[in-house]
């Protein structure tokens, strides 16, 4: 959608202004015309068209877009921060990213944009490169890439144990027991394929999505359910029922009190914070899902970014709860990991988790494959060649990384003191103070003073836990919880 060409006139101000932000102000002051203008046409609005999504799958479609690979680290994030404190930062990230939400819907409805990469051209004012910058804007500033990396990260952790279950023998060092090696197999075999292919259809779309929230909810029952089966102590070097010490009784390097940390703060917590951040990254999403929303507003808009972070809260929640209190300061940062190989009902979860993630990464592919295009190669057509070669650079980069990472808590670490304080806090609040007009909102308005103060608050939070986590990887401390 191109942007708003026409114009009104401000009675205040007499002043044109933007017919988006003529908007804005009337919904802020609850000014609802009760008819078009005098020419019989409808007033202008963000959508030219009404969408067919209802509330309820709305939501489910955001929550969707917020669930991802973090909720594997929350657990370690509690274990390091204690229940109290952990669920108080967790709270506070929800609500600010539910803000952050409002400042870019706001913006959207000013502009008349619908797209995230149109909003960041509009609000970063790029001029007569102004296209190649949105697309640059897109590839850099949304979290595909940080997504498959975490996701080829859970296969290289998981699928080793996931085959040694199932031949049930003790088989280290065996070659097909490579993590390195089997990520670059699955990434041959199965989702090369499937990234080659010109179009994904709506149905993959629908059924990986569905399949991704589905499997979460099947992880959360899990950990509820593991909770009242796994007895502590926990060895940090052995999984729950592979412990040879007779039940019951505590063994050397155990956690042998077993007692819950409401309160805590060690050298971990500069990956803490990012983990709880990055599980709540969802905004390129936002305006897709508004578009498709029935009766839009952005009132009703902000109600499902609402509902949907509230029960992603609730989720992150519970998982990171019943994580912590079956394994207590044992816990790793990609949590299955540490559960019985043998347990029946953890490997559906693994095998589960598995196929999501697989089939999903060819779908984080695509965006970041269109925007390369557009970007090196806007005016030409079509071609298989090219099509082929970035996909397997973009696999052959991704695979690297994951290879050289020893740890999906560093792929959480980064991107979260990264790519999330980007999205939440300074990237909304630049927009906010750029793109809403001094007419309607005074450039010393509380409102403006509140997203400059957010935004320096994602600044300071992306220093911060930059910071600390190269201190800790300079001082070694970064390996004191790599079990």
């Amino acid at each position: 959608m191109e942007p708003r060409a026409m114009e009104m006139q401000d009675p205040k101000m007499n002043r044109a202004l933007p017919a988006g932000a003529l908007g804005y102000r009337q919904e802020r002051e609850g000014f609802l015309p009760s008819h078009g203008p005098a020419s019989g046409r409808k007033p202008a609005q963000f959508l030219d068209f009404e969408g067919k999504t209802s509330f309820g799958m709305s939501v489910f479609n955001l929550s969707n877009a917020i669930m991802g690979s973090g909720i594997l680290g929350l657990a370690y994030a509690m274990a390091h921060t204690g229940i109290i404190f952990f669920l108080v930062l967790l709270l506070c990230i929800a609500f600010l990213s539910s803000y952050s939400i409002h400042l870019l819907l706001t913006c959207a409805s000013v502009v008349g944009e619908i797209g995230w990469g149109d909003v960041g051209f509009q609000g970063l004012g790029w001029g007569r490169w102004g296209r190649r910058m949105r697309i640059t804007f897109h590839l850099y500033f949304t979290p595909p890439a940080p997504a498959m990396s975490s996701y080829l990260f859970i296969i290289k952790s998981e699928l080793p144990l996931v085959i040694r279950t199932f031949l049930n023998e003790d088989l280290y060092g065996s070659w097909f027991l490579d993590g390195n090696l089997l990520i670059i197999i699955v990434s041959v075999l199965i989702i090369l394929p499937l990234a080659l292919m010109k179009h994904l259809g709506k149905n993959y779309l629908g059924y990986t999505s569905g399949l991704s929230l589905t499997c979460m909810l099947i992880f959360l029952i899990s950990v509820i359910y593991e909770k009242f089966q796994i007895d502590c102590p926990i060895s940090h070097n052995e999984t729950a029922i592979e412990n040879k010490d007779p039940p019951g009784l505590p063994a050397q390097g155990f956690n042998s009190s077993c007692e819950a940390q409401m309160f805590t703060v060690d050298s971990q917590m500069s990956y803490t914070v990012p983990i709880m951040a990055f599980a709540f990254v969802c905004h390129p999403e936002v305006l897709p899902i508004y578009t498709e929303l029935s009766r839009p507003s952005q009132h009703r808009m902000q109600a499902v970014a609402n509902v949907s972070i509230g029960a992603m809260f609730c989720m992150y929640s519970l998982t990171a709860t019943f994580g912590y209190l079956t394994f207590y300061s044992s816990v790793k940062a990609e949590m299955l990991h540490i559960y019985n190989q043998k347990d029946q009902l953890i490997l559906c979860v693994r095998l589960a988790v598995l196929l999501a993630v697989t089939l999903t990464v060819p779908v984080v592919l695509f965006p970041i494959r269109r925007a390369l295009q557009q970007l090196l190669f806007p005016s030409k057509a079509f071609s298989w060649p090219r099509h082929v070669a970035i996909a397997l650079i973009l696999l052959v980069l991704v695979n690297v990384l994951v290879i050289c990472v020893f740890t999906i808590r560093d792929i959480f670490g980064v991107i979260g003191s990264t790519s999330a304080p980007s999205l939440i806090f300074i990237l909304p609040s630049i927009f906010y103070l750029r793109i809403v007009p001094s007419e309607v909102e005074p450039l010393f308005s509380w409102r403006k003073i509140q997203a400059l103060c957010f935004g320096i608050l994602g600044v300071l939070f992306m220093f911060l836990s930059l910071g600390f986590m190269f201190a800790n990887w300079a001082t070694g401390q970064s390996h004191v919880s790599r079990h």
